[in-house]
């Protein structure tokens, strides 16, 4: 299945993110570029209120089949920037279903589910993304514990500190449309979701990624995109941002370094 939606970008969504998570970032007016990753506070969720699960997420959106499973979480990505996208363009974004793959997990099914979209204007395409979503069955207990890695801090070239307070939660979920109930209803997060907090959305943590690779790769341009998330974030808990010097990896480390999300850049 394939959805098609225009969308002027606007310069206002781009400065209520940025007035939110990038203060230090230059105000950025009609014909300057997008920077990459900022597309994903553009094309807001749009399912119906019928069409959401109990938790908020999407069960029917137009792209991927209806899913039998009741929650729906961000995986990861692969991303390219072939081009430019601009404020004040009309751009065209469109969704298609990817691969679609079931797995018997330690605590049930699970299915991934890609997602392949492009945005484009005039024809030609900007971005090209295939966003890795993951279902999953009813909260049974706590997950396996996360990976570590003390190395990561350790040698990093650059360590950026991050804190998302439920205030900046709030503003990440009205931009983007998204009512997934773990990031703002905390009695569904601790007692439906057995989350020992809010959690910070998986979309949210990948574009500050980004952000800090760029702010320590001035004058270079990002081509290539690869995150994974690896273990939950959480609210008003500090999150570490290392780096290494070309900017090409950046790592997301919780407390005791436990590794929350990857991301591979290409730079040139």
């Amino acid at each position: 299945m394939t959805t098609s939606r225009a969308q002027v970008l606007d310069a206002a969504q781009a400065e209520a993110y940025r007035g939110t998570f990038a203060s230090t970032e230059a105000v950025r007016d009609d014909g300057e570029a997008l920077p990459p990753g900022w597309e994903g506070v553009f094309f807001p969720f749009a399912a119906a209120f019928a069409d959401l699960r109990p938790d908020g997420t999407p069960a029917r959106d137009g792209v991927l089949p209806e899913i039998d499973l009741p929650r729906r979480m961000y995986a990861g990505e692969d991303t390219t920037f072939p081009g430019d996208l601009r404020l004040g363009d009309v751009v065209v974004q469109t969704a298609t279903a990817g691969s679609v793959v079931e797995k018997a997990g330690a605590n049930g099914r699970l299915v991934f589910a890609d997602i392949e979209r492009q945005f484009s204007v005039g024809g030609e395409v900007m971005v090209r993304s295939v966003w890795h979503d993951v279902f999953l069955e009813s909260a049974s207990g706590p997950g396996r514990p996360p990976r570590t890695d003390p190395a990561a801090a350790a040698t990093a070239a650059w360590v950026d500190d991050v804190v998302l307070d439920t205030r900046r939660l709030f503003r990440f979920s009205a931009l983007t449309f998204n009512t997934h109930r773990v990031h703002y209803d905390r009695t569904w997060a601790l007692e439906v979701e057995g989350l020992p907090d809010l959690l910070v959305h998986g979309p949210l943590l990948r574009i500050l990624m980004v952000d800090a690779a760029r702010r320590h790769a001035p004058g270079r341009r990002i081509v290539e995109l690869r995150v994974r998330m690896t273990a939950p974030a959480f609210v008003d808990v500090p999150i570490r941002l290392c780096g290494t010097v070309d900017s090409s990896r950046v790592v997301a480390l919780g407390p005791d370094d436990a590794v929350l999300a990857t991301a591979e850049l290409t730079l040139e």
